[in-house]
C-alpha cells in the first residue's frame, strides 16, 4: 500500500483541526500556514471531508471549519477513504482477475487481500482523538488566538484635517491667488 500526499494531509489537517476544536471553527488559511499544505489544496480535501459529513463549515467573519462529529468518532479510515484514497495493497485493484480474464488471481493475490484486511483495521482502530491526545503527550502547545471580529467595540477615530490657512502669512496667500 502507498499512502499518498493525499491521505496524509488530510490526517494531518484534521488532526490539526481537532487541537483547535474548542477554538471555535479554524480557517483553513490557518491550517494551511502551520502545516505548510497549499491552501487549494486544502479546499479540494476539505469539500471531500466535508461531504462525508467530517467537518463542518461556517461561512463569514470568524469562520472556518469544525469537526463534524466528536474526535472520538473519527478514524483514520473514516479521512483516508472520504478523501478518495484507496487501502490496496493488491496489483490488480482488488479485481478477481489479476493475470488477465483467462488465468485468475496471481498467486500472491490472497496475501495482498489479507494486508488489505489488516490495514482497514488498524487505520479504523485508531481515532482521531488518539492522534490528538498523542500530540499533547508529547507537549505540542496550541497557541491562543483571540476571535477576530468584523464589527469592533470600539469607535474608530479618524483624525481630523484642516484644510484652513494655519497663520495670518497662509491667509494671506490664500486670496492673492
Amino acid at each position: 500500500m502507498r499512502l499518498t500526499t493525499k491521505g496524509r494531509f488530510a490526517v494531518t489537517a484534521m488532526i490539526d483541526l481537532a487541537l483547535r476544536e474548542n477554538g471555535g471553527p479554524v480557517a483553513l488559511a490557518a491550517i494551511s500556514q502551520r502545516q505548510q499544505i497549499s491552501l487549494s489544496y486544502l479546499e479540494q480535501l476539505f469539500g471531500k471531508l466535508r461531504r462525508h459529513e467530517l467537518v463542518e463549515s461556517t461561512r463569514g467573519p470568524g469562520g472556518g471549519y469544525s469537526l463534524g462529529r466528536k474526535s472520538s468518532e473519527i478514524t483514520v479510515a473514516d479521512i483516508i477513504v472520504a478523501v478518495d484514497e484507496p487501502i490496496d495493497a493488491t496489483g490488480c485493484g482488488g479485481k478477481e482477475n489479476c493475470m488477465g480474464e483467462d488465468t485468475g488471481r496471481c498467486i500472491t493475490h490472497e496475501l495482498w487481500t489479507s494486508l488489505n484486511a489488516k490495514m482497514i483495521e488498524y487505520l479504523d482502530s485508531v481515532s482521531l482523538r488518539k492522534l490528538v491526545e498523542d500530540q499533547l503527550s508529547k507537549g505540542v502547545t496550541i497557541e491562543e488566538s483571540p476571535m477576530k471580529r468584523a464589527i469592533s467595540s470600539t469607535p474608530v477615530v479618524k483624525p481630523i484635517r484642516i484644510t484652513a490657512p494655519n497663520s495670518v502669512f497662509a491667509l494671506g496667500n490664500a486670496f492673492t491667488k
